[in-house]
């Protein structure tokens, strides 16, 4: 069983076309698939492909993009906060529509997360996590957002109305301050994920929920405002929250460039950003999987021996042949996010 925390799921099908229910292969050969493979960017992700891999729960981003100097962006981006609400509402509708075409569970609630973890991949589970706050006009959209089943909030990607971000350093915003408050008392969960470093800093004090970072790496290895310093690890930590860990070759081994072989980059560079997080940790409870796969990136920039969804098992291989233990292998896989979920969700 394996949980991935980061799948820009609805954004490449609401936003880029891409028809999810098809298998992988069919997949590749749609307009979308055709055109990712152009971009270099070959696609690893579908609702089969998840099915195949026993990936039990997913996190499913609700994610907009702003024009920005910081990306090279692909698909449809937002100038206003009216844009960027509908198209996060769009996104948030297509999990509800995915789910009563049975195709996924929302998880909202532990008694449905129970439900999914009991259900041998019939189903995958899928928790909405909003990437960049951009689609909240205002706080006071909050519990309709959580209505519908929302649950987890990352307040950056690159700079937001709410917060600095990758690429665009910066407090919070008053209006992050704002959120911050909010989200503790609608118990939404924070994504640590993008937020620059000071407004990382400042939503730790402010915010008293379950924390996590969805999706990002040891910036000891890539130093880049992108990935967490051991001071933002060991302060997930002391939390009690998960870090995610990125599968993009650019997030794993400095020295990569897109172009590059992805045989420049082994599974032992995954093995080596989860060990440093254990190391600060001191324990083996505070990592797993956000993969982010399709999320800018396709299978000419994951690891070797890695082409899709479906073999993230091998993360599980190469652990074992690096001397873990079956049992902690296990919580990398899901264990860790499984407990981090029964704690964050409610009852």
């Amino acid at each position: 069983m394996i949980i991935d925390a980061h799948l820009d799921l609805a954004f490449n099908a609401v936003g880029m076309g891409a028809d999810l229910r098809l298998p992988l292969g069919a997949l590749r050969s749609t307009d979308f698939g055709v055109n990712a493979a152009a971009r270099r960017e070959t696609v690893t992700v579908s609702l089969p492909a998840l099915r195949a891999a026993d990936i039990r729960v997913v996190f499913g981003t609700i994610f907009v993009q702003k024009p920005t100097p910081t990306f090279n962006l692909v698909g449809p981006t937002y100038a206003t906060p009216e844009e960027a609400n509908a198209q996060g509402w769009a996104q948030l509708h297509y999990y509800r529509q995915l789910a009563a075409e049975g195709e996924i569970q929302l998880i909202d609630r532990q008694s449905m997360l129970d439900q999914v973890l009991a259900g041998h991949g019939a189903r995958p589970g899928l928790v909405p996590l909003m990437e960049g706050a951009d689609p909240l006009r205002d706080v006071a959209e909050l519990p309709a957002w959580y209505d519908a089943g929302l649950r987890i909030i990352g307040p950056a990607w690159s700079g937001t109305r709410y917060s600095g971000g990758t690429g665009a350093p910066g407090p919070l915003t008053s209006a992050g301050r704002e959120l911050m408050t909010a989200m503790s008392g609608h118990r939404l969960a924070l994504d640590t994920s993008h937020l620059a470093e000071e407004s990382f800093w400042e939503a730790l004090r402010l915010f008293d929920g379950p924390v996590i970072a969805s999706h990002a790496n040891c910036r000891a290895f890539v130093p880049t405002d992108r990935h967490l310093s051991d001071d933002m690890i060991k302060a997930i930590v002391e939390r009690d929250g998960v870090i995610g860990i990125v599968l993009g070759n650019p997030f794993l081994v400095a020295s990569f460039r897109y172009g590059d072989a992805k045989a420049n980059v082994p599974l032992a560079a995954v093995v080596q950003h989860i060990e440093r997080i254990c190391e600060l940790a001191g324990d083996t409870h505070h990592v797993g999987i956000g993969s982010d796969f399709d999320g800018g990136f396709g299978v000419e920039a994951i690891p070797e021996g890695i082409e899709s969804v479906s073999d993230l098992p091998r993360i599980g291989a190469a652990l074992l042949d690096a001397g873990w233990s079956e049992a902690d292998v296990d919580r990398v896989l899901a264990g860790n996010w499984t407990r981090w979920l029964r704690m964050a969700l409610p009852t």
